[in-house]
Parts: structure tokens; C-alpha cells; sequence
């Protein structure tokens, strides 16, 4: 027989995660290590866990994300996006709880392109008047 799963996606600067929503005891598994060993501040894995715990079904699901591309914030951040996503093909009625926490909108910050002429996007060479 074959498991309910729910799944969604989530992205966050360059980074993009795929969530796996299975009933469970609450585990989360992050590229195939548990959350504390993939994530070295708890900060972050307080951010993984705000969907769940603003529909308050932290616990009544085990987590199993492949996440790649970024750093550390913003995988985080795309986990959390997707957790949010999988949790709105589990109960539709959780979109206005999501919605009002402000984890349904895909953070749209990017990094800004350098510039000709410039050391970086903003960064200018050193000026000298001799």
C-alpha cells in the first residue's frame, strides 16, 4: 500500500529545496542528516519550524527535504517555504494562517548584478585624485 505523502517546493535567494510531508513523529530530514547535524544554529531551525508550528501540527509529520544551491539562511528559508507549501495540499483551510505569518510569499530578494566599469554591483574602484 502505497505511504500518503505531501509534497512541496520552495526557494529562497539561490537556493531550492524539495519537501516530503509523511504522518510521523516529527523528524526532519535534511539531504539525508537530521536537521540538528545539517543546521549549525537553532535560530535557522526555529525558521525550518514556523510553518508547523503556526498550524500547530508540529509533531504530526516526519520531514524529508533534498535542498541545494546557497548557504545556510537561505536554505533554511526555502525549506521553510516549502514545508508551508505541503502544508497547503494538506489542509486547504491552512492558507489564511500561512498567508497571515507571511510564509506563502517567495522571498523575491536576489543578488544585484555587477555593474561595467565597478569592482561589484555597487562597488567602486578606489578614487585618487593623483
Amino acid at each position: 500500500m502505497a505511504q500518503v505523502q505531501y509534497i512541496g517546493t520552495g526557494r529562497r535567494k539561490s537556493s531550492t529545496a524539495r519537501v516530503r510531508l509523511v504522518p510521523g513523529e516529527g523528524n526532519i530530514v535534511i539531504n539525508n542528516r537530521v536537521v540538528e547535524d545539517y543546521v549549525p544554529f537553532a535560530s535557522l531551525r526555529e525558521i525550518i519550524k514556523q510553518p508547523l508550528v503556526a498550524t500547530e501540527t508540529l509533531g504530526s509529520y516526519d520531514i524529508h527535504v533534498n535542498v541545494n544551491g546557497g548557504g545556510y539562511t537561505g536554505q533554511a528559508g526555502a525549506v521553510r517555504h516549502g514545508i508551508a507549501r505541503a502544508l497547503l495540499t494538506v489542509d486547504p483551510d491552512f492558507r489564511s494562517v500561512l498567508k497571515s505569518a507571511g510564509l506563502l510569499t517567495r522571498d523575491p530578494r536576489m543578488k544585484e548584478r555587477k555593474k561595467p566599469g565597478l569592482r561589484g554591483a555597487r562597488r567602486a574602484p578606489q578614487f585618487s585624485k593623483r
